[in-house]
């Protein structure tokens, strides 16, 4: 048997944002772009890589979540504690420095952890963090 991860959720509270630091700061391909009433479900990818994908959704659609889990919710979100995601790239120093010059915030530059991994950290524009470890 073999498991993938197809797609990953990460709340958004900008899809115009979101969509331009994805796909104009990362390089992913939009996939989709579903509209409905006021919110936005938009797929977003890595180039060249089908099977995966990134759903930025609208943090509050679901009709069950009461005004106080909304407002809850969104204080995560605005606090980067809500959504996050780690990403794997080659070139660690140069995707840092693309993402610094775009303006991201920066949570931690490329360092060395103690378990092994070399990586960065970064908010997307609604607040989710993204780390982003080096491929060795």
């Amino acid at each position: 048997m073999n498991i993938t991860i197809h797609y990953a959720f990460l709340p958004h509270t900008d899809a115009d944002a979101s969509l331009a630091f994805y796909r104009d700061t990362l390089g992913f391909e939009v996939r989709n772009d579903v509209g409905y009433n006021d919110m936005r479900w938009i797929t977003v990818g890595p180039i060249g890589q089908p099977e995966t994908s990134i759903v930025l959704q609208p943090p509050v659609a679901d009709p069950t979540i009461t005004d106080d889990e909304r407002r809850t919710i969104l204080e995560l979100i605005a606090k980067g504690s809500y959504g996050a995601l780690t990403l794997a790239t080659d070139d660690l120093d140069g995707l840092f420095a693309k993402l610094e010059a775009s303006g991201a915030e920066v949570v931690q530059e490329p360092a060395d952890q103690p378990y092994g991994v070399r990586d960065c950290a970064f908010r997307d524009p609604s607040g989710n963090l993204l780390r982003i470890s080096e491929i060795r």
